[in-house]
């Protein structure tokens, strides 16, 4: 419920329905090209290797590794939770307001229930990719591997003409299916661990 309140004023403030016309120079980040390479996937990628990096080599990707996977246990070794959920939601927030850019520019058209459904697909591709759930688990390339997977899919579907409600179903179930398989393996690994 906390998402009505934005997304009621975003629909007032666009009057309910699209905005569309925007100048060359916005539509070319979503539509350009540099080279034979789409400019949404220069971003894309140019991005993927910034937070590899930072998860991978800096203090504060290990710090969001160790909050995410214990925060009792990170807050107990000294670390700042708060200050760390609270960055994560800052990027995230900055990572879905330029997803939001690419999009309308690759359209020319905003309109406030664009993105309704991606949530979806965008777990579907980070569980994919091998990230748990639950925490502490995941890589950048395993999300890219699982963002391409779910994008030929998706794609496949559409050229089968599958139904858009089918596909929804569809990602639904994978993304139980690995849930079950994390929670599966979570389970498997604990009870190892005990013996």
């Amino acid at each position: 419920m906390a998402g009505c309140a934005p997304l009621g004023a975003a629909l007032l403030f666009a009057g309910g329905g699209p905005i569309s016309g925007f100048s060359p120079s916005f539509t070319w980040w979503g539509q350009g090209k540099i080279g034979p390479v789409p400019v949404p996937v220069i971003i894309f990628l140019a991005f993927a290797v910034i937070a590899h990096i930072v998860l991978r080599y800096s203090r504060y990707g290990r710090q969001v590794y160790a909050v995410g996977g214990n925060p009792e246990a990170a807050r107990l070794s000294g670390l700042d939770v708060r200050w760390v959920i609270c960055s994560v939601y800052m990027i995230i927030g900055f990572f879905a307001g330029l997803g939001a850019f690419v999009l309308s520019a690759r359209l020319n058209s905003a309109e406030a229930v664009a993105g309704l459904q991606y949530e979806l697909t965008v777990i579907a591709s980070v569980v994919i990719g091998g990230t748990s759930l639950f925490g502490g688990v995941g890589t950048i390339f395993g999300t890219v591997i699982g963002t391409i997977l779910i994008g030929v899919l998706l794609n496949g579907l559409v050229l089968l003409n599958v139904s858009s409600y089918i596909q929804q179903i569809i990602i639904g179930v994978i993304i139980v299916l690995a849930v079950a398989f994390d929670t599966f393996a979570k389970s498997k690994s604990g009870s190892v661990s005990t013996h």
